[in-house]
């Protein structure tokens, strides 16, 4: 009874500290990206059945004046929007369904509208998730001061790549393969994303400005979340002297553009990891699965509200470029299909897209696989 009595007493507290929070940043990413498939549906006059967050059984919803049915399923992994002549919520056609529309009815059918409305479309959903996460960044930097070790360097390691490239202490490093680094965060974030990649550091020494190329070392660390991954180091620690270290406040203009760039690099630094694992210069254990994903926003949330925004643009940018990659199933599947009926003049064939979509699930289950795998060494 005791079990049992403390269970109810801490379940507030663990809605509040871990589900709450998940629920948040998923709902926000989820519906943001729908809402861009959604709004673009509705101005190319498509006519929509279902906007829902999750999937599975309804938990609730509203029916719009369009006979939209607007709904949250039990399942919170995701969403989609179903146009009425989809034969899934994969947006697939249905071909029977189509053939027995009335004329009125065509006029409002995604699959029969001009092709270049049904990109647009399709492109709406990671355009949206890219948006979402580029207004975040830009209030999250807007509304707060950066703080912060510059890249004054205070120590080098015996032995590491700097002291072998010729790094010295008291150097300060300004940029990264051009990219400015005025905070050691900036120099740590490249540096850890950039394992065996050559690098070429400007480095401020004295009344000298160096051009030193360096390549950083695979390292295994605690990602802070409990678990060792594989990261770039170069050997270097930034100066504790708080006297020392800068600030930065941004323009409204400023935040923007400096979002772009962080937009930029999380989009070039995933499809590195991604052509690495291809070549065979890094593993798949930094990819995460839903266990894995709310272990992190979990954490994120520890930290408060602007993390947890931070977090969630984070997400959406990577859910927009993951839904871009030209994998049947997905929007950028989608996108490959209307690629090949705009150099045919006519789409491709029922068979080869069948096949297609066979093939993407396949991918989709082996990726599911791997990720589950990871999620499940979070409780090693």
């Amino acid at each position: 009874m005791e079990l049992l009595t403390n269970f109810f007493t801490s379940l507030p507290s663990v809605m509040m500290s871990w589900v709450l929070p998940i629920l948040f940043v998923l709902t926000l990413v989820v519906f943001f990206h729908e809402l861009g498939h959604f709004l673009v549906a509705r101005w190319c006059g498509v006519d929509v059945e279902a906007f829902s967050i999750g999937f599975g059984q309804e938990l609730f919803g509203f029916t719009d004046r369009k006979n939209t049915r607007w709904k949250f399923c039990w399942i919170p992994l995701g969403g989609y929007v179903k146009f009425k002549d989809d034969a899934s919520a994969a947006s697939t056609p249905d071909r029977e369904a189509l053939e027995r529309l009335s004329e009125q009815e065509k006029a409002g059918s995604f699959h029969l509208k001009p092709l270049w409305q049904r990109a647009l479309v399709v492109a709406a959903g990671p355009i949206a998730s890219f948006i979402l996460g580029i207004l975040i960044f830009t209030g999250i930097k807007y509304t707060n001061t950066e703080q912060g070790p510059t890249g004054l360097v205070k120590e080098v390691l015996q032995g590491s790549a700097a002291e072998k490239a010729g790094i010295q202490k008291g150097d300060v490093i300004t940029h990264i393969n051009g990219d400015e680094t005025p905070f050691f965060n900036d120099i740590f974030r490249i540096v850890s994303l950039s394992a065996h990649d050559p690098l070429k550091l400007t480095v401020k020494r004295g009344a000298e400005t160096l051009l030193i190329p360096l390549t950083p070392r695979v390292a295994m660390v605690d990602n802070g979340f409990g678990k060792e991954i594989s990261v770039g180091r170069i050997g270097i620690a930034p100066s504790d002297d708080r006297s020392t270290w800068a600030s930065k406040t941004y323009t409204l203009p400023g935040a923007f553009y400096s979002s772009l760039d962080q937009t930029k690099f999380i989009i070039t630094s995933t499809l590195g990891y991604i052509g690495k694992i291809f070549t065979g210069r890094e593993s798949t254990d930094k990819l995460n699965g839903p266990i894995g994903i709310g272990k992190i926003v979990n954490q994120f949330s520890e930290m408060g509200a602007i993390s947890t925004l931070y977090i969630a643009g984070l997400l959406s940018v990577s859910i927009g470029l993951f839904n871009l990659f030209p994998i049947p199933l997905l929007d950028g599947g989608h996108l490959m299909f209307y690629a090949i009926e705009a150099v045919r003049g006519k789409p491709a064939s029922e068979k080869f897209m069948e096949y297609s979509f066979r093939a993407g699930l396949a991918l989709l289950l082996g990726l599911m696989i791997i990720a589950t795998k990871n999620d499940i060494s979070w409780f090693n």
